[in-house]
């Protein structure tokens, strides 16, 4: 059973210009103007300062993998699209973000594997999801 496209994550006012933009192919990032945090996952006040003088700052789209597992299991996850390789990718404006990485398997990939976005579509046209890829001398031995 293939799962594309997939089901519309749960889209909030905060949170609705970040998954708009992944649908257009963008990877967004908050930036706090009063202490200069860029942070992820988005929120209207800055998790350090607690500030709310904050803005969407159009991510690079590329970091490296920090941590990652892999998993078998994945309850209402598609068998075929599975096994599924999770990481935290370090983002090269500094957050971590929580993601999938297609198009490898886990013995392919390292802490420090560079990586690139992509974006899964969704059941709706305004919302897309970004999950990484491996790049550089990786993405030959992950396809």
């Amino acid at each position: 059973m293939s799962w594309e496209p997939r089901p519309v994550p749960a889209v909030t006012p905060e949170t609705a210009p970040y998954w708009e933009a992944a649908a257009e192919g963008q990877l967004l990032l908050r930036r706090c103007d009063d202490c200069e945090l860029t942070f992820y996952y988005p929120r209207a006040r800055c998790p350090d300062c607690l500030g709310d003088d904050v803005d969407w700052i159009e991510a690079d789209g590329t970091g490296t993998v920090y941590a990652y597992t892999e998993t078998t299991t994945v309850g209402a996850w598609p068998e075929d699209e599975l096994p599924l390789v999770l990481a935290y990718v370090e983002l090269a404006e500094g957050p971590r973000m929580l993601t999938a990485l297609q198009d490898c398997d886990a013995d392919s990939i390292e802490i420090g594997t560079p990586v690139e976005v992509t974006f899964v579509p969704t059941e709706s046209d305004d919302v897309s999801i970004p999950v990484f890829e491996p790049t550089g001398d990786y993405s030959s031995v992950c396809n």
